[in-house]
């Protein structure tokens, strides 16, 4: 398919829209909440992906998978920096603190746990979501978001916090459910 799309076939690029578009617009959206926002985004991401075949190299499989999950990533941090809305924790309220042990998530349905991390402060979010989900350093987020490395890890700790009080308020709310 790369390779297709490489020569510009237009149905292998359809075929790649299809198979990888409800992937990345979930990428997408774990850092862009607003709807419309989250599209144009996916679409900057998509224009970058079809652009820049020629950087991709196979790597083994699912190699395809993180290549696009990171353009998609990477443009949505753009977006959020263009936008303002990544700022230094400094700016940040000392609204948590480390919880004193992680509440299971697993019994929280998927789309509510979503739901939880969309509403974490932007900067909170993206630090939770790279490392979280796409598995980066807190060397590489601080190069990344231009921040220190002990800004990221603050940052994510103070997602974990603010994540772990939502969880602990729904399994109360559910308890009898």
């Amino acid at each position: 398919m790369v390779e297709l799309i490489r020569k510009k076939d237009t149905r292998a690029e359809g075929a790649f829209y299809d198979r990888y578009a409800g992937y990345l617009t979930a990428v997408c959206s774990r850092y862009i909440t607003g709807r419309e926002s989250a599209r144009d985004v996916l679409q900057d991401a998509f224009v970058k992906i079809f652009s820049q075949w020629n950087r991709f190299e196979y790597r083994g499989e699912g190699s395809l998978k993180a290549w696009t999950a990171r353009i998609v990533a990477n443009t949505a941090i753009k977006a959020l920096r263009h936008e303002g809305k990544l700022v230094h924790p400094e700016r940040f309220p000392e609204t948590a603190t480390e919880p004193e042990e992680d509440p299971p998530a697993a019994e929280i349905p998927p789309e509510v746990l979503q739901e939880m991390i969309r509403k974490l402060p932007p900067g909170y979010r993206t630090v939770f979501n790279l490392y979280v989900f796409e598995d980066y350093k807190h060397k590489e987020i601080a190069r990344l978001l231009g921040i220190g490395e002990s800004s990221s890890a603050s940052q994510l700790s103070r997602a974990k916090s603010l994540l772990a009080k939502e969880i602990k308020e729904y399994q109360k709310k559910h308890a009898h459910d």
